[in-house]
């Protein structure tokens, strides 16, 4: 049986990172680590803060749609006050750092689904959503959430069975919870930092990408295409190739997988 309790102390105790995760805001429950997020950005909280829940009850996933997040799962958001030109390589920091967290710890491979989805065996195990403040070019914050299932059994949620999995359920026993969110905090700052020095991490993040070169149906706003993933640019943006040859640059918008 994995020790799967979360403290302060164990979050942060010799954590190998400059600032990400430094300064841990810990709860057992909560409404939403990403509306704390925001409460701790308007009282000062410096970049790098951690806002970590045992059990998430009003979580919110893209499109407010609503995520799942009860105990066994990890709840996670992180402060961050990047310049603007940063911001749409934040989806590729988070869910790179998830990637390489799971695989580390677990040794299970994951893929992603353009545009925030993390799969294990086609389903999705990790789910992240990006906020952030933009005045002109000065960005107030940005809040990077991940919520990952790891020791959920699926068959208590019949809702999610179809499309959802955990890491404990790939598995076939417990994962330490404490291990996957100090990786991911290491793998959060590693790639931040990247970023920062002027490396790209677009490689990688592209070469995850199970989307690509698969016919996808997608709903952007209140469009409907249908078409071949052909690409992804380095800005994050997807081209779909329609039947008729043409393209469509995406900016946002929910996938589905059709073959």
């Amino acid at each position: 049986m994995v020790k799967d309790s979360l403290s302060l102390e164990a979050i942060t105790s010799n954590l190998e990172t400059r600032f990400i995760g430094q300064r841990v805001i810990y709860h057992s429950r909560v409404t939403s680590t990403n509306e704390l997020a925001k409460q701790a950005v308007r009282q000062g909280a410096v970049e790098g803060t951690a806002v970590i829940a045992d059990e998430q009850t009003a979580g919110r996933g893209r499109l407010e749609r609503v995520w799942l997040s009860p105990k066994g799962s990890i709840s996670l958001s992180i402060i961050l006050y990047p310049g603007v030109t940063y911001l749409p390589s934040l989806i590729m920091v988070a869910s790179l750092a998830v990637v390489r967290s799971i695989e580390a710890v677990t040794g299970l491979k994951s893929q992603l689904k353009w545009p925030n989805d993390v799969l294990v065996n086609g389903k999705k195990v990790c789910g992240i959503l990006i906020e952030n403040s933009v005045r002109g070019n000065i960005v107030n914050y940005a809040i990077i959430g991940i919520g990952v299932n790891v020791n959920l059994r699926l068959s208590d949620f019949p809702e999610i069975l179809p499309t959802a999995t955990s890491l404990s359920d790939e598995l076939g026993r417990e994962v330490s919870r404490l291990e996957i969110i100090r990786r991911l905090l290491v793998e959060i700052e590693k790639s931040y930092l990247a970023l920062s020095a002027g490396e790209s991490i677009y490689e990688e993040w592209r070469d995850s990408l199970v989307t690509l070169g698969r016919k996808v149906h997608i709903k952007s706003g209140d469009n409907d295409y249908e078409g071949i993933a052909e690409s992804v640019a380095s800005d994050g943006s997807l081209s779909l190739r329609h039947p008729d040859g043409s393209l469509t640059k995406i900016v946002a918008g929910d996938v589905t997988l059709c073959d």
